[in-house]
């Protein structure tokens, strides 16, 4: 495949991929808005230590072969359907192995993270192990395709079934029974859409030759996912050792909000971002500019993004979650800030090594912030809740440097090159953040005057970002390009 049909293919698949995470975040948070004014944050808290246990086991489900397929060069569809049925019948037997762990060991494991009486909770919730698994596998060929036409419909169905399952279930009293069962619910959705459109269908095949070959990448995958996950939970379990469930439930909560308003942005181009790399791996000057194209879009709107939440975080949760959870706006706000600026200058690493069939630099990046992250998460907790809450946020910036050496010796991109990259964003960002400062610490207006200013300042981002003619001429072209209301739903 040639590397201008690459690029024409991830503008497409960034587009679908766009539009699904815009109708998804459009849908999700009116679902999130009902929800915290129905459920507890005590409820939200029980939730985030069973998503913590599913979400390992998940991991361990799918083995790194969906990033296997997604990288892997294949000749012919057969050929990728035979190591789709290899991952397929591999994920079944680890996911049968480790409902049945945790059918033994509930009783532990509800103990463990700090909900004792509550392994039922835990085991039916562990059954979307199957649907998961069986689940990636399909998305990983339709991403491999750049197909997020389909994927877009299966995105909107399934955030649309807690509208029709999770929010009833609450108002019947359910509780956290009623965000597992429509979470249960929401998976099943989705795996009957993938099945439906999906040319590959599982089929009894095996061969242990395939097994290893895709073992041999899927390893090193699989260590980087368990880093990810200790990297993205150590927080939670620390929290719910040394804290009560409510504040739990108030910091996941506001973290988990502020990474899906990141996520219109970013989960539109990462799974693109990924399939497209992959495909101009031999090609290193394609390779780079698409990656400098994609870093410069996200920074266009994560960076204010972050300034944004940060210093409207009361509004924001006023908005998002009502006014019993406020305690949430210091949470959401210094996540939001440190967030977009890991997003800008170090998430799209993970993506660059995975695609240049280097996973193990990820895990090599996860394992140097861990060193350091576990010590400082545990000490600070200590000191309560705030301390950790902030300490927990501004760690994050040891990850940004790992990321920026790694990407100096290891793959050639220097951070001086990044910050030329995005100059323009950069520039702009600080004078929404200067003109931000004058209005909180000066004026201190109320949250009604807060919308105003909010409308005010991003105005004046846009102004002295498009006075960079680069910028005009860049974006300008390409939305014309491409996203022309006769070109949108084109393919």
């Amino acid at each position: 495949m040639k590397s201008s049909e690459i690029q024409n293919k991830f503008i497409n698949g960034a587009k679908w991929s766009l539009i699904s995470e815009i109708s998804a975040k459009i849908i999700a948070p009116v679902t999130n808005m009902i929800l915290a004014r129905i459920i507890s944050p005590e409820a939200f808290g029980v939730i985030a230590t069973v998503t913590m246990i599913v979400s390992f086991c998940e991991m361990f489900a799918d083995a790194g072969f969906p990033k296997f397929l997604i990288q892997h060069e294949f000749y012919k569809s057969k050929e990728s359907y035979c190591y789709a049925n290899v991952a397929f019948w591999t994920n079944f037997i680890i996911a049968s192995f480790l409902l049945l762990l945790i059918i033994i060991f509930r009783v532990f494991l509800a103990e463990l993270v700090g909900n004792p009486g509550k392994e039922m909770v835990i085991v039916i919730a562990s059954t979307q192990i199957f649907i998961t698994g069986f689940s990636s596998i399909q998305m990983a060929l339709f991403k491999r395709d750049f197909d997020f036409k389909t994927l877009f419909y299966s995105r909107i169905l399934t955030v649309s079934i807690p509208l029709l399952v999770t929010i009833p279930l609450a108002l019947a009293g359910l509780s956290y029974w009623s965000l597992v069962i429509g979470g249960l619910a929401s998976q099943l959705a989705n795996a009957l859409i993938l099945t439906i459109k999906s040319d590959w269908k599982p089929r009894f095949y095996y061969d242990f030759d395939v097994l290893k070959e895709m073992f041999s990448f899927s390893f090193w995958s699989l260590l980087e996912s368990i880093s990810i996950w200790f990297t993205a939970w150590i927080d939670v379990f620390i929290i719910s050792q040394s804290l009560t469930q409510y504040y739990l439930g108030i910091y996941k909560t506001s973290t988990m909000l502020v990474n899906a308003i990141m996520s219109i942005v970013v989960a539109s181009v990462v799974p693109v971002l990924f399939s497209a790399l992959s495909r101009l791996q031999n090609d290193r000057d394609k390779f780079i500019e698409l990656y400098f194209k994609v870093q410069r879009l996200v920074a266009l709107f994560v960076l204010p993004m972050g300034v944004i939440l940060y210093f409207y975080s009361d509004l924001a949760t006023m908005v998002m979650l009502g006014e019993k959870w406020m305690e949430s706006s210091n949470v959401l706000g210094v996540w939001a800030l440190t967030s977009s600026i890991m997003v800008v200058f170090a998430h799209f690493s993970s993506e660059v090594y995975r695609s240049l069939g280097r996973p193990k630099l990820s895990f090599f990046a996860q394992m140097l912030h861990l060193v350091v992250l576990i010590p400082v998460c545990i000490f600070s907790a200590r000191y309560g809740f705030w301390v950790l809450v902030y300490s927990r946020a501004w760690i994050r910036m040891e990850f940004v440097l790992v990321h920026i050496l790694i990407m100096k010796y290891f793959v050639g991109i220097k951070f001086w090159e990044t910050i030329q990259n995005v100059r323009p964003m950069l520039i702009s960002t600080i004078a929404l953040t200067v003109l931000n400062i004058l209005v909180f610490y000066l004026i201190k207006p109320s949250i009604s005057f807060s919308v105003l200013f909010l409308f005010l300042t991003s105005f004046i981002y846009i102004f002295v970002l498009f006075a960079f003619k680069s910028v005009r001429v860049e974006y300008l072209n390409f939305f014309r390009n491409h996203f022309h209301y006769s070109n949108l739903f084109k393919n």
